[in-house]
């Protein structure tokens, strides 16, 4: 049985009465004394703490890296102003989504987060697609602070970090920890992801939880709050069997790398990737999914439509606390995809029905200016 990795402030979870689970190779708190819901509730009307130290860190160095990452990713990099984040995807010559990632243009070099459970193979395929560049992995904690109530606590601990509107970052320092801050998160609701060097995690934590708003929060609301964000889980909403079209993730895929851009495919899958954007050529939609009554809808649950016929399966689900509804999201036929459809869901050999939704199913509250 291989060892669980722990984050720098694992011992800080233990003394919070964190319930600890493997999760991407880490021991990682799923939950603390609030409870899931509570802390879902805590996190929409205050503030969250999250410890996202599992995640990788990595940083392109060498020339243009910009224009070197374009060719593994579909995302308009060379576009990317300084200071500013995106989201992108590393695609696989088939089409299929390898890791989903998130991109800074921090000057001369990238700063890039990616998953926990795919950084290994992320390092390496970095290291593969760009021999000419260093692909430096570091070693830093990562927190995350969301909630309507985060820039009330930033605005004590680091006022410049809220000049910042989302996806912009920058490089600040809080009570002398120098802090690399993206205000981001994968909540829905306006917050700030931290950077900090790995020795200085727990104190920075501890700062931060001193705060009335602030509650630590475990990988259950996360999971609750991505979810009713509409937000993508690697490995369950999108794998290496996905294609980015069909994962309804086209607006990650930048317009000047798409037909008739100026710098149109040039990363792997792109045949089929823009044929399919162009040409709207795909058989299968990742949808919204609301439920009915309390029962919760759940991950491989297999949908029908009217008539009986399979038509999908459920990719995340479970009761949405913030909407007070069960809430999914999963794959279904393009004939069935459209918002309204209503469709059934077998959850222990009885059909449930669920309407095809819009997503996010909550309004998001990010920081736009």
């Amino acid at each position: 049985m291989t060892e669980q990795r722990k984050t720098p402030l694992h011992d800080l979870h233990l003394e919070l009465g964190g319930k600890m689970v493997p999760f991407a190779g880490y021991s990682m708190p799923v939950q603390y004394a609030l409870g899931v819901k509570k802390e879902h509730e805590h996190t929409r009307t205050a503030c969250g703490l999250f410890d996202v130290s599992h995640m990788g860190q990595v940083l392109v160095k060498g020339e243009s890296p910009a224009e070197a990452l374009e060719s593994l990713v579909p995302a308009d990099l060379v576009g990317l102003a300084e200071g500013m984040q995106r989201y992108g995807l590393f695609t696989g010559e088939d089409g299929g989504i390898l890791d989903d990632l998130m991109i800074v243009n921090a000057g001369d070099h990238l700063y890039l987060v990616v998953n926990a459970a795919c950084k290994e193979q992320d390092i390496a395929h970095l290291r593969r697609g760009l021999p000419e560049h260093e692909v430096e992995v570091l070693d830093r904690g990562l927190l995350a602070l969301q909630g309507p109530k985060t820039a009330e606590v930033m605005g004590r601990l680091c006022p410049e970090a809220c000049e910042m509107v989302f996806m912009q970052h920058g490089r600040f320092t809080i009570e002398g920890i120098d802090v690399w801050i993206s205000r981001s998160g994968y909540t829905g609701e306006d917050g700030f992801e931290i950077s900090v060097p790995a020795e200085q995690t727990e104190a920075l934590a501890r700062r931060l939880l001193a705060e009335a708003e602030v509650e630590a929060i475990g990988l259950g609301a996360r999971d609750s709050l991505r979810l009713e964000a509409g937000l993508c889980l690697y490995g369950h909403d999108i794998d290496t069997g996905t294609t980015p079209v069909e994962g309804g993730l086209i607006w990650a895929i930048g317009k000047p790398r798409r037909r008739g851009g100026e710098r149109p495919g040039g990363f792997p899958g792109a045949d089929l990737i823009l044929h399919q954007v162009a040409e709207k050529d795909h058989r299968r939609k990742r949808v919204g999914l609301l439920g009915e009554g309390r029962a919760p809808v759940r991950e491989g649950a297999e949908l029908f439509d009217a008539e009986g016929n399979r038509i999908g399966v459920v990719t995340s689900g479970g009761f949405g606390p913030s909407v007070g509804k069960p809430v999914a999201m999963g794959y279904v036929t393009i004939d069935q995809a459209e918002v309204g459809t209503t469709v059934q869901a077998e959850v222990r050999g009885k059909r449930l029905p669920m309407t095809v939704s819009k997503m996010p199913f909550v309004t998001p509250g990010y920081y736009r200016g």
